[in-house]
């Protein structure tokens, strides 16, 4: 994982790719991006934005790029000029954001415990009241002040609530733009105080011209990989990245067969991943099996919901709550250091299980 300007790796990086503040092209959202261009123009924009959509698919590029506009172009006259969000990577806005050093915005996300060597599991409460700081005094180039939270997911109560108390009173010119994989599972109260913004996964066309436009080595892995991993991505960026790691590649396409063959458990395959996956320094390959959990189950809701929309509440259940279980027994096993092994098992278990239930 790359690190920031600091030094420190960064929890809303993907590995090696650009981080969304240093990505000046956004590929599949121009309906996204054309509204959020509109409401600037009469001088509409909520002062709270919730961008929600599966991982990977461009929510924190979209926020950080209207950032990098507001920041850049402040007054309401000079928007009408324009005909999108774009600020080109070598204006003096986009050089301080990439370097994570202009006074106007602030980011909050999990941070990098120095002591223990691994990101915090959660946005703190500190994290909030420092951010607060900033708009409490005036901006200091004259125009916005911004906070980009990436995720919702990552805050506790404790921060949820703090950046509720900024959210309801915030002061003039003031933006706080709220990433979220599961807008559902967001404080209701702090919810109700945004404008959402729903973002669809990608059609394979963006994802071939995001995967072009991030250069080697990841656009030159072969035609055949590039299009397996399209395939199977399931409208996300960082899935199809996932895929394009010829090892990375061949792990996971392990993983979709054992999903796919669910309820249907081979155990000498699950112990074997769940032995794989509890050693040291095998975080990522971890979070890969999680990942494509949660694609599979999205996959398998989508098709129950397309394909019997009457009853398919009831079906649907099952996966629902599977996924709230095990979303937090990762988190658990993530704060407390928990061996992974149990999930893992239980993972397959209660997938299996509410796959059958699913189909009574």
């Amino acid at each position: 994982m790359a690190p920031n300007p600091e030094g420190f790796p960064e929890s809303d990086r993907f590995e090696d790719a650009p981080h969304p503040r240093e990505t000046c092209s956004l590929f599949g959202h121009g309906k996204a991006e054309n509204d959020l261009l509109r409401s600037l123009r009469p001088g509409n924009l909520p002062p709270a934005l919730m961008i929600g959509g599966p991982p990977g698919i461009g929510k924190a590029t979209l926020a950080w790029r209207l950032a990098r506009f507001l920041l850049a172009i402040p007054e309401p006259l000079a928007v009408a000029e324009n005909e999108n969000l774009f600020v080109p990577p070598d204006h003096p806005v986009s050089r301080q954001i990439a370097a994570l050093a202009h006074p106007d915005l602030v980011l909050l996300r999990r941070e990098w415990n120095e002591e223990a060597k691994k990101f915090y599991t959660q946005i703190q409460v500190d994290d909030v009241r420092r951010a607060a700081h900033l708009f409490h005094q005036a901006a200091g180039q004259g125009g916005w002040r911004i906070c980009i939270i990436d995720s919702a997911e990552d805050l506790n109560q404790s921060s949820a609530n703090a950046l509720l108390k900024l959210v309801e009173e915030p002061p003039p010119r003031s933006l706080f733009l709220i990433i979220a994989h599961r807008p559902g599972r967001m404080l209701p109260t702090l919810r109700s105080r945004c404008r959402n913004m729903l973002l669809r996964p990608l059609e394979g066309a963006s994802l071939r011209k995001a995967i072009a436009a991030l250069g080697p080595p990841w656009s030159e892995a072969g035609e055949p990989l590039i299009e397996s991993a399209i395939a199977h991505s399931q409208g996300s960026v960082q899935g199809a990245l996932r895929l394009l790691d010829e090892n990375k590649a061949a792990f996971n396409t392990g993983l979709r067969s054992m999903f796919g063959a669910l309820p249907a458990i081979d155990w000498g395959q699950v112990h074997a991943l769940a032995d794989r996956v509890a050693g040291r320094g095998e975080n990522k390959e971890f979070e890969a099996v999680l990942a494509l959990a949660g694609d599979w189950l999205g996959a398998r809701v989508r098709t129950i919901a397309d394909g019997v929309p009457e009853g398919s509440a009831r079906r649907l259940a099952p996966y629902a709550a599977v996924w709230e279980k095990l979303t937090r027994a990762a988190r658990e096993a993530e704060i407390y250091n928990l061996d992974k092994r149990p999930l893992i098992l239980s993972l397959f278990a209660e997938l299996a299980a509410a796959e059958r239930a699913a189909c009574l």
